[in-house]
């Protein structure tokens, strides 16, 4: 069964509440409208239709009320109430390409922390066709109303599993045909990179990298070049990168 993470999560955001709205799998609680929001903007109308037609609870409030469930983050004007964000399992993850007719493309998060970088990860994978996410249970960040807002939408969209351990899940994939690529300073140039087949992307964490128990399983490296001062990416733009390499090379031209 998916692992559940809080009692109660938020969603908050115009375009990731549509997306989550429009998920008969998510389960919704309630609705939070800030009191005298435009009914005439094209976003609110959608979300007001796609809650009435799941007979949902809508609660006119003030913005005050919003500011403080969001954590003053911009809300736009509107806050579900969600059951716990639930996680995929890597079965869940294989049956996502299957169902797309796809060789698996998953990409896998080592000790990512930063919620902005996992929402923005989670918006490229599912722009680049990566079929899942798999992400550790400890010592990285999970998924968050944060990570749903800077994902917005994606989230519903792109499975995400939560495991005990990177190495025994590497070990698993291997066993089900699945090639590793890691990111390093030293590697193959990643525009040589060929990604077809079943492979899985090994993102680092934000300032160390791929942990060492992590990197002796890749089966191949893969490193950006880069000729600034500046010799490291974001964790967020340097998966990226190389996710459109793997969709490059996996829908040539």
């Amino acid at each position: 069964m998916p692992n559940k993470q809080t009692e109660t999560d938020f969603i908050i955001g115009r375009h990731p509440v549509v997306a989550a709205l429009r998920n008969r799998d998510q389960e919704i609680n309630k609705v939070f409208l800030q009191t005298g929001i435009s009914k005439e903007d094209r976003t609110i109308q959608a979300i007001l239709q796609l809650a009435k037609g799941r007979h949902l609870v809508i609660a006119n409030v003030p913005k005050a009320k919003l500011d403080l469930m969001s954590d003053r983050q911009n809300h736009q004007g509107v806050i579900l109430a969600v059951a716990p964000f639930k996680y995929a399992t890597i079965d869940d993850l294989f049956a996502h390409a299957q169902e797309r007719g796809e060789a698996p493309f998953f990409v896998m998060l080592d000790n990512v922390a930063d919620p902005h970088n996992l929402g923005s990860i989670l918006r490229t994978a599912d722009a680049a066709g990566v079929h899942g996410v798999i992400i550790p249970k400890h010592r990285s960040v999970g998924l968050t109303a944060t990570v749903a807002k800077t994902a917005a939408g994606a989230m519903e969209r792109v499975p995400v599993a939560r495991v005990t351990n990177l190495v025994n899940t590497i070990r698993e994939l291997k066993e089900r045909d699945v090639w590793i690529f890691g990111t390093d300073m030293q590697g193959t140039d990643y525009r040589r990179w060929n990604a077809q087949g079943a492979v899985t992307l090994v993102i680092g964490s934000e300032g160390k990298g791929i942990s060492p128990l992590v990197k002796q399983k890749m089966d191949e490296l893969l490193t950006i070049p880069m000729i600034g001062d500046i010799q490291s990416l974001n964790a967020a733009v340097a998966a990226g990168l190389l996710m459109y390499q793997g969709f490059n090379s996996r829908h040539p031209l």
